[in-house]
């Protein structure tokens, strides 16, 4: 960041793993509800708006980060908490289907995270499971990419966390780039 400039690079939220694996999550959600559950069910709306939620905060977070590290690191553990309710709604639906929720290391979860790590992984890259598997399964895939979003979302916040205690939040900057400003050979201003 240039010496004269507080206000750092923001936004570019697109760019974020966590954020494009969220928008698939609220994707595959949205397909989920309309194909398996009734739309009149409040749990609907409720499972909607949570993968929204997890989607958007991402996406406000990263454009708040130029002027609020600080509001950054909440819309950023907002998406992370609502992604969580998101979860439990998916493992309650199997659970009281009395469906199997796959464990971690399963065939299952591991063909679901290989192909999750593919660089231009997108809701294509699941489109025809969402489309064409029984509902169990594609739970269970939304469940595995859940998973994924929020390690990311986790590992995010870290480092978030760790910028904020190198680098500080706007104020500090504002004051260190003034301080500077002052010290510029031929600067009369605040003298």
């Amino acid at each position: 960041m240039p010496e004269d400039h507080f206000i750092p690079p923001h936004g570019g939220y697109e760019d974020l793993l966590s954020f494009r694996k969220a928008r698939i999550v609220y994707d595959g959600t949205v397909r989920f509800c309309a194909r398996f559950m009734d739309k009149r069910d409040r749990t609907v709306d409720q499972m909607t708006q949570a993968a929204r939620s997890g989607k958007q905060n991402i996406l406000e977070g990263s454009q708040a980060s130029g002027t609020s590290k600080e509001m950054e690191i909440k819309l950023v553990n907002v998406a992370r908490s609502s992604l969580e309710e998101l979860l439990e709604d998916y493992r309650d639906y199997l659970r009281t289907g009395g469906h199997v929720l796959w464990e971690k290391d399963s065939t299952e979860a591991l063909f679901v995270r290989k192909l999750g790590a593919r660089p231009d992984v997108s809701y294509e890259t699941y489109g025809t499971f969402f489309e064409t598997r029984p509902p169990e399964i594609v739970a269970n895939i939304l469940i595995c990419l859940i998973h994924q979003t929020n390690y990311l979302l986790d590992q995010q916040l870290r480092a978030l966390e760790k910028a904020f205690l190198a680098e500080g939040g706007l104020r500090e900057r504002m004051t260190r780039a003034r301080l500077d400003a002052r010290r510029k050979p031929g600067d009369n201003q605040g003298k």
